[in-house]
Parts: C-alpha cells; structure tokens; sequence
C-alpha cells in the first residue's frame, strides 16, 4: 500500500516489541531501520546517524515538548514522526508535526513515516472527515453527526485507514494488513464482518462503500 521506499529512519521507541515490529515493517517497505529504545538518547543518534526520517516516541517522555525540539533540531531537515498516548497533545509550536496515537497498527505508522517523507507530515493526525462522520485520530474518537459512535481498537483503524484515502478501493487482503497485527488469526470473512459492525454503528452516515468484486473504498 505504501509506494516504494527508501532510506534510514531511526526509530526512538521505549518499548522493545514495539520497536522492533516497526524496524521489521520499515524493512518490508525498503527502508533501512534503526532503533533507539532510551528516547532520552534520540537526540544524540539523531545527531549521529542523520536519519532521513525519525519516529519519536513521546508518550513516555517527560517533558515530552522538549524532547521533540532536541530532536527536531538534532534532525535537520528530516521529518519526525511522532507517536503519543490516545489523548496526548501533540507538541507545540509545529503544526505540521505527524503525530500517531497509540495504540495503531505497523501499517498505519509505515504509511506515515511515507508520507511525512513526501512532505506531507502531519496528514495522520489532522481530523479526518467523510460526509458527517469525523474522525480523529489523537482523541481516537468517532462521531456520525452529533452522536459520538464507540468503536473497537480495529474498527477505529480500519476505518481511519479507508477515511485517510477518500475515493480509493482496497482489496480484503491490504485491509488486513492496515489494520490487523500480523500473525492475527484474520481472513477476508473477518473484513467483512468488521465492516458490517461499522456500517451498523455509524447508521445512514455511513461514508463505506462496497465495490463488488474487489473490496471497499470510503467517499468523502
């Protein structure tokens, strides 16, 4: 799902599981992976390395505001990533700053760090809308006019992995892999179902359409 790519980015990450299932998904998609497990030290590897891209783990940081502009300035020019707890801010003074909340599959943080590289940081965490259904991914809420829709860890991922790329159609298969863990016991029935259960939570907002034959596509 994410185009072909390339380059080192350094991952400053406290938990070692997920560090290393983001360098392995990183690698999959052509990049060259480091990690950083004392985000205390992420400035100084940045230094060192001078990584095309950084993800910054903020959500174990304190004081996490000026752990970003160390490593922001550490960077350079390289776009820093940042993942937060579900309802963290994000950091101050950049709003342009990429920000992923957790909990989020490998996919989604993969397709950022992509994304921040194309010059488009910051795209996962703006506020994403189809029709009058909003979706925000730091708060991790959904609402279907004014009525707030309580959705489950996948159901949020799947549907703001549809809601991130208005128009287009995914197959069954590159759903799975946006919004499920590997090695999760999910086939294609699975999709379906939990894009019935979204159907049903969201009521007539529901922005998901069904394209017979190859998969869904959200409109905005």
């Amino acid at each position: 799902m994410t185009e072909p790519a390339g380059g080192l980015v350094l991952v400053a990450e406290h938990d070692p599981g997920v560090a290393e299932l983001a360098r392995r998904y990183l690698a999959r998609a052509g990049y060259d992976a480091e990690i950083e497990l004392d985000t205390a030290r992420a400035a100084a590897t940045a230094a060192r390395l001078r990584p095309d891209a950084v993800v910054l783990d903020l959500s174990a940081a304190g004081p996490p505001g000026e752990l970003y502009r160390k490593v922001r300035q550490a960077a350079g020019d390289a776009p820093v990533v940042c993942v937060v707890a579900a309802g963290q801010a994000a950091p101050t003074g950049d709003p342009g700053v990429a920000v992923l909340a957790r909990p989020f599959g490998p996919r989604v943080l993969v397709d950022a760090v992509a994304r921040a590289l194309r010059g488009r940081g910051g795209d996962e965490g703006h506020v994403l809308r189809a029709g009058t259904v909003v979706l925000d991914p730091q708060s991790r809420t959904v609402t279907a006019g004014d009525r707030p829709v309580a959705l489950t860890a996948t159901e949020f991922d799947l549907l703001r992995f549809l809601m991130g790329r208005p128009g287009r159609v995914f197959t069954r298969e590159q759903l799975l892999e946006a919004a499920w863990e590997p090695g999760a016991s999910a086939g294609n029935r699975t999709v379906d179902v939990h894009i019935a259960q979204l159907r049903a939570k969201l009521g007539d907002a529901s922005p998901i359409r069904t394209v017979r034959g190859v998969g869904y596509a959200v409109d905005a």
